[in-house]
Parts: C-alpha cells; sequence; structure tokens
C-alpha cells in the first residue's frame, strides 16, 4: 500500500511495549483527502497473536502485510477506526436488496491460500477499481494478503462455480478486522463488496463474536464514506474509547 511503503523507519517490537512506538515516517501526499499531507507511526513485527492485535486496534492502528501503523498527520484526526457490533446492526433497504441480488452466490470459508486463479482476480480488480499506486506484481500479492503474520480467514464467493470475489479477515478473540476485498469487475453491478461486509458479519455473529472491525473511517473520503453505511457503528474517539453513533 502507498501509505505504508513511504515508511523507512520501521522498528521491530517483540516485547510488544505499545508506548515504546515513536518512529514516524516521512510525510507524503495523503491517500484519502486532497491537498493534505500523512505520515504514519509504524513497525514490522514476524508474528502478531489475536489479543495483542486488538489492544492495537483500540490504539488506532492497522497492520498490512507485516507492518503495523497508524496515522501520525500534522493538524489531522480524521482517520477513526470503525466497527460494528453485530447484534445491534440493522442492514438498510439497499443493503437487502443486495442480499436478494445475491441469493445465488455461495460464500466458503477457509484458511487464506493464494492462487493462480484468485491473482488473476486481484490483478482485473486493481485494473479496475484503482490508480496505479498499488502494485499488481505477484509478490506484492502474496506480501499483502498471503504472507500474515496474524491467523486470517478467507471468504471466497462464486456463482455457480466461478469464483466472483476474495476477503480476508483477521480472526480476534472479540471478532474480524477486515483486512481486504477483491471482486471480478464484471460483477461490479452486483455490490459484493458490500455482500461480503453483509455475509462476514452474519458470520461473526454465528459465531459469537461480537465485532466486524471495517478500518479507517475518513470523514470526506469518498473512498471511505461506505463504511458509515453498516449502522449503528462505533468510532474509536481516543485510546481504549469508542463511541457508538448511527450518523
Amino acid at each position: 500500500m502507498t501509505d505504508v511503503a513511504c515508511h523507512s523507519d520501521l522498528i521491530s517490537s517483540p516485547a510488544a511495549d505499545l508506548d515504546a512506538l515513536r518512529a514516524v515516517g516521512q510525510e507524503f501526499p495523503c491517500p484519502y483527502l486532497p491537498q493534505r499531507r500523512s505520515r504514519n507511526e509504524a513497525y514490522f513485527v514476524e508474528r502478531l497473536e489475536g489479543a495483542l492485535y486488538e489492544r492495537l486496534l483500540a490504539r488506532g492502528f492497522r497492520r498490512s502485510g507485516h507492518v503495523v501503523y497508524r496515522p501520525r498527520c500534522r493538524g489531522c484526526r480524521e482517520c477513526r477506526q470503525l466497527r460494528v457490533p453485530v447484534e445491534t446492526f440493522v442492514p438498510s433497504r439497499s443493503m437487502r436488496r443486495v442480499a436478494r441480488t445475491n441469493a445465488d452466490v455461495r460464500m466458503e470459508v477457509d484458511d487464506p491460500a493464494p492462487s493462480d486463479e484468485k491473482y488473476c482476480l486481484f490483478r482485473d480488480y486493481l485494473a479496475f477499481q484503482h490508480d496505479g499506486t498499488m502494485s499488481a506484481e505477484y509478490t506484492a500479492f502474496i506480501e499483502f494478503l498471503y504472507d500474515s503474520p496474524i491467523a486470517s480467514r478467507e471468504f471466497s464467493y462464486y456463482i455457480g462455480g466461478r469464483l466472483v470475489g476474495v476477503s480476508i479477515a483477521d480472526r480476534l478473540p472479540k471478532g474480524l478486522s477486515s483486512v481486504y476485498m477483491y471482486f471480478d469487475p464484471k460483477y461490479a453491478r452486483r455490490s459484493l463488496g458490500t455482500l461480503s461486509v453483509l455475509r462476514e458479519i452474519e458470520w461473526c455473529r454465528e459465531n459469537d463474536m461480537p465485532y466486524y472491525f471495517l478500518g479507517f473511517h475518513v470523514a470526506g473520503s469518498r473512498t471511505m464514506d461506505y463504511k458509515a453505511r453498516f449502522r449503528p457503528f462505533e468510532i474509536l474517539v481516543a485510546d481504549d474509547r469508542w463511541i457508538r453513533t448511527d450518523q
């Protein structure tokens, strides 16, 4: 990812001393808000236990591959963790319509495992959805999604025998933390990204997991606005302090 790739000052924290994290990278153009500058605090992990990562999420961190990071931007605090309380979540009318439209989509859940079929899907998705800042190389595909320091689950979506979407989420004691979802651009009208969140929230409910973590929400960012449609949700406003809202 472009924001993490700008780091040259990654530090290792084998003792998981969260207060020792002080390495802040150089500024770079914000990927979410125009005409703003961004910088991250980050470190590298070989392994990451689910309970520790849950604590890191509550401190404003996310992971990309083996890099755990959080924004440390000058004069801006718009990147805020968002999570959905599973039991109180109510799908909107448009979400229910997406669910009905995709009643023929089958979901399979397994350990993450790369394949040529998934890589081709990922490459097509990047060409359709992104601006070229993310690498479509096979090694980047593996490092970003499949060389994980934490136990993860892979949700594969099929129409008949055709793979149309793949979502990866990290397994935590209290839920799932979404990593990334990619899908076949030929099925873009089906809103498979929305479907994957709905199905994975339901998977959390079936497995007695109270939260589905959607990553950063950035107010005013077109690419992040969709997350606030999953209501009610909770926003991290300070370390270990979540505020519930439906706004």
